[in-house]
C-alpha cells in the first residue's frame, strides 16, 4: 500500500477530498518528522512508539579493502510496534485475511 492508496481510503471513509486529506496526512508525517528531530518520542497507543536511538562514532573495517574506517555518530529513529497491533495482525493472518 502506498501514500497514495492510504489518502485514497481516508478520503472514502471521511468525506474530505483527497486534497484535504493528502495535507492533512502531510502534516501529520511532518509533526511526526520534526518532534523526532527534536529528540521527542512519539507513542500512539494501540499502534506503537517512535523514537530515536544514539548511535555513537566507532572504528570499523571495510569488508572489501579490509581498510580501518571511523563511522561518526548519527541518530537512528526507530519504531516499536504495539503488543495490540501484533496481536491483531496475528488473528488476522491466522484467519487468512
Amino acid at each position: 500500500m502506498t501514500k497514495a492508496d492510504i489518502v485514497e481510503k481516508v478520503s472514502e471513509q471521511t468525506g474530505f477530498t483527497k486534497v484535504e486529506t493528502d495535507y492533512i496526512f502531510n502534516t501529520i508525517l511532518d509533526t511526526i518528522k520534526n518532534s523526532l528531530e527534536n529528540g521527542e518520542r512519539i507513542e500512539i497507543r494501540g499502534f506503537g512508539n517512535f523514537t530515536v536511538k544514539h548511535l555513537p562514532g566507532k572504528d570499523a573495517r571495510n569488508p572489501k579493502t579490509n581498510e580501518k574506517v571511523w563511522v561518526k555518530e548519527r541518530y537512528l529513529p526507530k519504531f516499536k510496534v504495539s503488543k495490540l497491533l501484533i496481536d491483531s495482525v496475528n488473528k488476522s493472518q491466522l484467519r487468512g485475511f
